[in-house]
């Protein structure tokens, strides 16, 4: 796997790299000791999939509050999304800015998203699937989120909305 680190402060980009031959290729996508190694919690509890019918589909920003903050290994198993990280940590030397990076079925690459941080995408193509590798169990009380439109983020979002949950249009702004 090849880690790259985002702007912000302990987010990374992860590649697999492929052992190609033949019959197509062989990849690692988690690896418990180089996790570990790197700091990176790798005490995965709960995995969850992520399908959205329809491009344009907007999810976020979501995250848990302490004591239920998780890290989140995130990958796109089928189409392609627009995923958005933002540093929510206030003593963070990042707080406040946000990275993006464009995850599909075909470039097979990973987020690594601490705790601390929200977490939204949009599809780019109808019928999209991610799946999330999460460090903690979903506690609804601890759930929260950041209006996916925020004017202090100004997040380029790259279409305009087709479909966005209620409860994700009354999200609050950051500050």
């Amino acid at each position: 796997m090849i880690f790259t680190e985002t702007n912000l402060k302990d987010s990374y980009f992860i590649e697999p790299e492929r052992i190609i031959d033949e019959r197509g290729f062989f990849a690692r996508s988690f690896d418990q000791k180089i996790f570990s190694n790197l700091g990176f919690a790798n005490n995965f509890v709960q995995c969850n999939i992520s399908f959205n019918k329809k491009k344009g589909t907007l999810r976020g920003l979501h995250f848990q509050e302490k004591p239920n903050s998780e890290s989140k290994l995130v990958r796109c198993t089928k189409g392609k999304v627009f995923e958005v990280l933002v540093d929510i940590r206030p003593d963070s030397s990042t707080y406040r800015k946000w990275v993006s990076v464009i995850l599909s079925s075909e470039n097979r690459k990973m987020i690594f998203v601490p705790d601390g941080f929200a977490l939204g995408f949009q599809t780019l193509e109808d019928d999209t699937e991610l799946f999330y590798q999460m460090s903690q169990y979903y506690e609804p009380n601890s759930s929260r989120g950041i209006i996916w439109n925020d004017p202090c983020l100004k997040i380029p979002w790259p279409l305009n909305p087709t479909i966005i949950s209620k409860k994700d249009q009354t999200l609050p702004l950051l500050s």
